[in-house]
């Protein structure tokens, strides 16, 4: 398995000094937040972004792409029924998908809760079509950056738009584009009514992109999801992508984090059968 971690952990940290550490303690690829590099992707500058890269390079560490979004943006939401704001969505989804290719990565995770929920008068069924349409809008430009969106399902304490695998996959189908795919977390799995295992079974030949973390907040290995038989089931769906490390409590520290979740992680990876 090819293992990365999610940079808003490290908040504080230069980031050179992020991707030598990440790559100290065993992973090979970083996941980037595009809000810990400004409000907007469009402020970052293509010099910037390519020192970026340099420097993860430089280290050993491949960025693999953005998540995270829309966070911490304005005017901008997926499911609204303005159309303009549709398409100021789709449009930054697009320099969201140029600043990915420009930091050498290949996929987009869309989360971002805040910018998807259902708006007071709209239904689900309303707000999936309003959100096929952005994603209609914005695919042909990501996918000719080489880079591939990926829905994500949500628990409903996030949001109630999209939560899951089988809502997205409703999503994806109506949109209909290859670069747009499935994304899995295990949080979010722990929602559903069927169990992570099951669910990795029955999607994970679908999935562009998987998360790692617990129910509880924190990484594998801190609370009681079990990750032998979910790693397992990866394995037995023939999933070759990332397994990268997002957690939502960055309680004790960044290190302990990332060094105890990878650590758990190998285990559960020597422990799977071939």
């Amino acid at each position: 398995m090819k293992f990365a971690i999610c940079n808003e952990l490290f908040e504080g940290w230069e980031f050179d000094a992020l991707c030598r550490f990440v790559r100290s303690v065993g992973y090979d690829g970083l996941e980037i937040a595009p809000f810990t590099l400004a409000s907007r992707i469009t402020d970052v500058l293509a010099i910037q972004r390519a020192e970026l890269r340099r420097q993860a390079e430089a280290a050993g560490v491949e960025i693999i792409g953005l998540h995270w979004l829309l966070a911490k943006t304005e005017g901008l939401y997926l499911t609204s029924p303005d159309p303009a704001v549709r398409e100021r969505t789709a449009e930054y989804l697009a320099a969201l998908a140029t600043a990915c290719q420009d930091l050498g990565g290949t996929l987009m995770v869309f989360g971002s809760p805040k910018q998807r929920s259902l708006l007071p008068g709209i239904t689900r069924e309303q707000a999936t079509d309003l959100a096929a349409q952005t994603f209609r809008r914005a695919m042909p430009m990501v996918a000719a950056r080489g880079v591939t969106i990926c829905m994500e399902p949500l628990a409903p304490s996030d949001t109630d738009f999209i939560n899951t695998c089988d809502e997205a996959m409703d999503l994806i189908e109506r949109v209909g584009h290859p670069n747009f795919v499935l994304h899995l977390d295990v949080k979010a799995m722990c929602s559903e009514e069927t169990p992570p295992v099951d669910l990795v079974r029955r999607y994970g030949v679908r999935a562009g992109h998987f998360h790692a973390n617990d129910a509880n907040l924190r990484g594998p290995g801190f609370g009681d999801t079990d990750f032998t038989p979910i790693f397992q089931a990866l394995h037995d769906s023939r999933y070759a992508g990332w397994v990268s490390v997002e957690v939502f409590d960055f309680k004790p520290d960044p290190e302990t984090i990332a060094r105890k979740s990878i650590e758990y992680m190998r285990a559960c990876e020597q422990a799977v059968r071939r």
